[in-house]
């Protein structure tokens, strides 16, 4: 087979991968063509590991029959028919390091650490002022949008923190919310909302919602951008109706310098960083691997997804 890596991997990394690949199958490394061959070398592919251009897919391979995205996220692939492709992503690959990031952004609101922070670039010692105005995440009533491994590592953290805790999704058994209209409801008697939810819930949290939460509220979102209505939580942050928001996707990335999130003070922004760690390349060449071997032996790759459903 021949399999197109399109993940810009180091050389140690190449090596590594085609060590655990038998004769008889062809990697071609992306990084090691030139320019006017990458879309030739996609075109003769039964196998990709990483996300091309979506674009590239109007001369999808026609042999394609393997295709490991290197994200959890696919908005950018949703419009695709691949009838005869098993298609898997990295879902439960990102959720301890995004969970840990919106965890800690979160605690950095509630403490402080990022005007001391500021504070420490400036050498100036203000201490007890601050004091009286910082907050706590512990005992906090927490409501998780979304019950994917995200939402659930999540939830797993605050648990430690006494949060008392509640999760929205249409089915899953650990939910206890169901419908946006339950969630909507609730929203009044909520300290900390934390959107985990994909692409594939475009708009589901709405102006009347960020406007049913209390002023003290404080809104983070480590899903997608385009799940919240990000012009509604503008002017309720500006407006100071909501105590904050700790971001680490937008609905346009890289944020634009002239975006009024960079300017409003109550804001914490990772730079969608949720997802990494040092290792990040070479848990994705164990994971790629191991599901290709799944895949020829006949047995189920892990996160197996469905471009058309979203999940």
């Amino acid at each position: 087979m021949q399999i197109f890596v399109n993940t810009p991997f180091n050389e140690a990394l190449r090596h590594t991968l085609r060590q655990a690949f038998p004769a008889g199958h062809q990697l071609l490394f992306k990084v090691e063509l030139p320019e006017d061959e990458h879309r030739d070398a996609f075109r003769r592919a039964d196998v990709i590991l990483g996300n091309p251009p979506a674009a590239w897919f109007t001369e999808a391979p026609a042999q394609l029959k393997f295709w490991q995205l290197e994200s959890a996220g696919f908005d950018g692939y949703k419009h695709l028919h691949l009838p005869n492709v098993t298609i898997c992503n990295l879902a439960d690959y990102f959720s301890v390091p995004c969970a840990e990031t919106i965890v800690a952004g979160i605690l950095a609101f509630y403490r402080g650490l990022e005007e001391l922070t500021l504070l420490k670039t400036e050498k100036r010692w203000v201490g007890s002022p601050i004091r009286y105005r910082l907050g706590l995440l512990t005992g906090k009533r927490v409501v998780i949008l979304g019950a994917g491994s995200i939402g659930q590592t999540v939830k797993k953290m605050l648990s430690g923190f006494d949060c008392r805790l509640q999760m929205v999704a249409r089915s899953h058994p650990d939910a206890t919310i169901h419908t946006p209209e339950a969630l909507l409801a609730i929203l009044p008697q909520i300290d900390l909302v934390i959107n985990c939810l994909p692409g594939a819930a475009k708009g589901f949290f709405t102006a009347d919602m960020i406007n049913a939460m209390p002023p003290n509220a404080v809104f983070a979102n480590i899903g997608r951008g385009s799940t919240v209505d990000e012009p509604a939580l503008i002017k309720a942050l500006q407006e100071r109706r909501l105590a904050g928001a700790v971001l680490d996707v937008t609905e346009v990335e890289p944020l634009p310098s002239s975006h009024p999130f960079w300017s409003i003070s109550n804001v914490i922004l990772t730079q969608h960083t949720g997802g990494g760690q040092a290792n990040e390349q070479e848990g994705k060449v164990v994971i790629f691997a191991d599901n290709f071997r799944r895949f020829t032996e006949g047995q189920p790759p892990h996160n197996q997804i469905n471009l058309q459903k979203g999940y």
